[in-house]
């Protein structure tokens, strides 16, 4: 692998360091090879990493694995102690924790480390720095954190702007997409082909972007305009049930007798190209009116094949037999909505509901005019201010949904946005169930 320059300084560097950067300019690659590079370096000296999910961690830690199984495998214990998916240990003594911090971070109090990774830092919770933090305190250990900004908040922005001595100790490095893609050197792994489309793609994002989201997710700038749409507090009161089925995890599922009503319905959010996760959140309508919804099922999988997902949607509808399926039929869900239409037993249940649809809105002025994703996230808070809806007690489900911010444009227009929005997305279709009287104006019943 051929290191660009900043890369470069970045491994050079020792002590506390912070890398703010736009998206996919390779912060997880250099940090994944620092870690190797530093525990192979130095003998008895403990590494963690962590991030807001466990999926995050683990594939920071993953890309440090393979790393040191490519470059240092005669120095990686084998046998009892052999790698695993949270820890890898050296013959130096050196070793490297993956764990998760869930909400508070309890599941990291007790451990002594030499050296803290801290990926997507921007989004990490309050206590679970308050948790991280003191164990660095008897070793004098560094601290490198990662991310793409979120907004002017949390520890990650404080300690870049260096708001207090804490953080003088921190070597910052600057990075954004444009500059990556025109600085990369051309080489085998790196082509004027692949340059070129790199520029495209990111005109792209900026045609579809508003200014202010392409500065943080592209150009890694702080943004005070943008807030989060979900507030935390409001998310953490409707995750009152306990966690039930999580296929990825392989947590044993419910029995269908439990949801005798039968007012089941399906939300489905397909994982574009170049990212993993596709989700399926089942719903149920309850209570006397049936105003009310609780979640009964979620199924996360990553890099699934599209035929893959019909699959599991059409195993999930013969479990709940469900009143309605809510699918995307944009980009790649098209081809996994096709199959749903050709499907006898889902054919006449499926619902397209795109994000790329406006809203039936008849008014003249276009300032009123919403996109469909401003619809059904409005939907599904609605439901969470009036305590109508009840969620898993589930850290993807807090993530998903805290990530989402929102905006006011120079038209007064509301855009909503996110990149960690998978869950949010089934969840809002699932739960545009409880706004049926739309559904006939603004979905394609086919």
């Amino acid at each position: 692998m051929k290191l660009d320059k900043w890369q470069q300084d970045f491994l050079a560097c020792e002590g506390d360091k912070i890398l703010c950067s736009g998206r996919q300019c390779g912060k997880s690659v250099i940090c994944s090879i620092d870690a190797a590079q530093y525990l192979v370096s130095h003998p008895k000296v403990t590494v963690l990493m962590i991030a807001p999910l466990e999926r995050q961690a683990y594939a920071l830690f993953e890309k440090c694995l393979n790393y040191l199984v490519k470059n240092y495998p005669k120095d990686i214990l084998k046998g009892k102690d052999r790698p695993t998916q949270t820890h890898v240990f050296l013959k130096n003594g050196s070793k490297l924790y993956c764990l998760p911090v869930g909400a508070g971070g309890l599941s990291i109090r007790f451990i002594t480390i030499n050296r803290l990774y801290v990926d997507e830092a921007s989004q990490i919770n309050s206590s679970v720095w308050s948790a991280v933090q003191p164990a660095l305190l008897t070793t004098g250990g560094d601290s490198v954190y990662l991310s793409t900004p979120f907004g002017k908040q949390g520890e990650f922005y404080k300690c870049w702007i260096n708001e207090d001595e804490a953080y003088n100790s921190f070597t910052r490095f600057s990075i954004n997409s444009e500059r990556v893609i025109a600085e990369r050197e051309i080489c085998d792994t790196w082509t004027e082909k692949q340059r070129e489309k790199g520029f495209e793609k990111l005109k792209q994002a900026k045609s579809r972007m508003s200014n202010r989201e392409y500065l943080q997710e592209f150009m890694g700038e702080f943004v005070e305009a943008l807030s989060n749409y979900f507030p935390a507090e409001l998310i953490r009161k409707c995750m009152t049930l306990p966690r039930v089925f999580h296929a990825s995890l392989g947590e044993k599922a419910p029995e269908v007798s439990l949801y005798s009503s039968g007012d089941l319905y399906l939300g489905v959010d397909i994982a574009s190209m170049g990212e993993d996760a596709t989700v399926l959140v089942s719903v149920e309508k309850y209570g006397s009116d049936n105003d009310r919804l609780r979640m009964i099922d979620m199924e996360i999988t990553e890099k699934t094949f599209l035929h893959e997902t019909t699959r599991k949607i059409i195993d999930a509808d013969r479990k709940y037999h469900y009143r309605c399926l809510y699918i995307d039929d944009g980009g790649l869900g098209v081809a996994v909505f096709q199959d749903l239409l050709r499907e006898p037993q889902t054919s006449g249940r499926t619902i397209a509901i795109n994000n790329a649809h406006r809203s039936l809105d008849t008014s003249d002025k276009p300032a009123k005019r919403r996109l469909m994703k401003e619809d059904l996230y409005a939907n599904l808070l609605k439901l969470m201010e009036q305590g109508r809806i009840a969620l898993f007690n589930d850290e993807e489900i807090f993530y998903s949904l805290s990530s989402v911010q929102y905006e006011i444009n120079d038209r007064q227009e509301l855009r909503v946005s996110g990149n960690n929005t998978h869950v949010c997305e089934a969840l809002a279709r699932a739960a545009f169930c409880m706004d049926e009287k739309h559904l006939n104006l603004w979905c394609a019943y086919r």
